[in-house]
């Protein structure tokens, strides 16, 4: 049986999750507007660790200055009266009509400007926090058109925003990095920077990459068909998971932000198993925030929101016990010898082993027995079944 959540399982939700109205584009709002200050205070009976927020998610869209900052002040006292910390802050460029067409990457250059500085204030505010990710999702950086965007200069004017925020930070003295959050299509018909591959092929050309790094999120990778664990997976090989947001995702479709194991469960099992203990063969593990980005169904009134974030934390808790016992069982030990998956992290070349070395190895090639090595069976399939087993709680 999992442990109840606490604050040591480093747990966090948006605030944009638990308070989602649930109005959809086919249907209005069927629950009513919820206040941060109860929020945290919900968040925090359930064993919360933190909550995150996108600047107007706390203060409305165009408060005047003493409204914005009596709710700062609100939530502020709510914070130190649970312990609820806030690791991670984020901007919203996507709601109000101005950034119909971007806010970084739109063209005309006063919605650039605009987005920028509506960002910067936002920093500052994460800065007296305590925040030290700051989430970048481009929802509407993209295009339905072809020949509306010159991808080229949108990806130019995208490495001056981010080039000219991790300058602030800079100088600000802020410890404060980074995460690209990718995702394929949704709002827009195409984003810029869908997928994991493509958010790190961008960051090794920005002036200070290691100030910037990856917010994988489920549903956005499975939304095109990638598989997520191998996202993180390589986001941990590059050093940039900075942050990850977890949800549930069934299949090639709309983003469902369901609740965390809600959809491929066995891929959530996977994921679990990297984040918790590292790769079968050795490799880091991830020390950030454990953060549901997800949507409480809107036929759920606020008990069963709560509801739902509770099971998002219950299922994490529930598949790392279950990878916990599936790393301990010695019959998967047994099958994970059996099927290579150590041997990969063998270098191909032996030790002082040249390329002049591997070209006079006549038993590399000349000699390699290609028939008797295609013989082998790599019991992956047994492998698996072990991991079913396992979540299923049969082993």
């Amino acid at each position: 049986m999992a442990a109840q959540p606490t604050p040591a399982d480093r747990f966090t939700f948006g605030l944009w999750t638990v308070g989602w109205t649930a109005r959809d584009p086919f249907g209005d709002a069927t629950r009513a507007p919820l206040d941060a200050v109860e929020a945290v205070h919900k968040l925090a009976e359930l064993g919360a660790y933190g909550m995150t927020f996108h600047d107007d998610d706390l203060i409305p869209f165009g408060a005047e200055t003493v409204a914005r900052d009596e709710q700062i002040s609100r939530f502020k006292k709510a914070l130190d009266e649970t312990g609820l910390k806030v690791p991670m802050v984020t901007t919203n460029l996507f709601t109000h009509p101005v950034f119909k067409d971007g806010g970084f990457t739109s063209n005309d250059r006063s919605v650039r400007r605009y987005a920028l500085r509506k960002v910067l204030r936002n920093i500052d505010l994460a800065a007296e926090l305590g925040a030290n990710t700051y989430v970048l999702w481009g929802g509407r950086e993209g295009a339905e058109y072809d020949l509306a965007k010159d991808v080229r200069a949108a990806l130019e004017r995208y490495k001056e925003g981010l080039n000219l925020l991790t300058q602030y930070v800079t100088e600000k003295g802020y410890d404060i990095r980074f995460a690209i959050e990718p995702k394929p299509n949704e709002p827009r018909g195409d984003i810029l920077l869908p997928t994991v591959g493509h958010a790190i092929a961008f960051i090794g050309e920005l002036d200070k990459p290691e100030l910037v790094g990856l917010n994988p999120e489920v549903g956005h990778e499975q939304m095109a068909g990638l598989n997520f664990a191998h996202g993180i997976a390589q986001a941990l090989w590059h050093g940039k998971l900075f942050h990850i947001d977890l949800n549930g995702q069934r299949g090639i479709k709309y983003d469902q932000d369901l609740v965390f194991g809600h959809g491929d469960l066995l891929n959530a099992f996977a994921l679990v198993d990297l984040l918790e203990n590292g790769a079968p063969g050795g490799g880091e593990a991830y020390s950030g925030p454990r953060h549901f980005d997800y949507k409480p169904s809107r036929t759920e009134d606020y008990d069963g929101v709560w509801a739902s974030a509770a099971a998002n934390m219950r299922t994490y808790l529930l598949l790392k016990e279950r990878a916990a016992a599936f790393r301990a069982d010695p019959e998967v030990q047994e099958a994970l010898a059996a099927s290579g998956v150590a041997e990969l992290n063998q270098s191909t070349l032996g030790q002082g082993e040249t390329l002049a070395d591997l070209l006079a190895d006549r038993g590399s090639f000349e000699e390699y027995d290609v028939d008797a090595a295609a013989q082998r069976g790599f019991g992956f399939v047994r492998l698996n079944q072990l991991a079913v087993e396992h979540v299923l709680g049969a082993r």
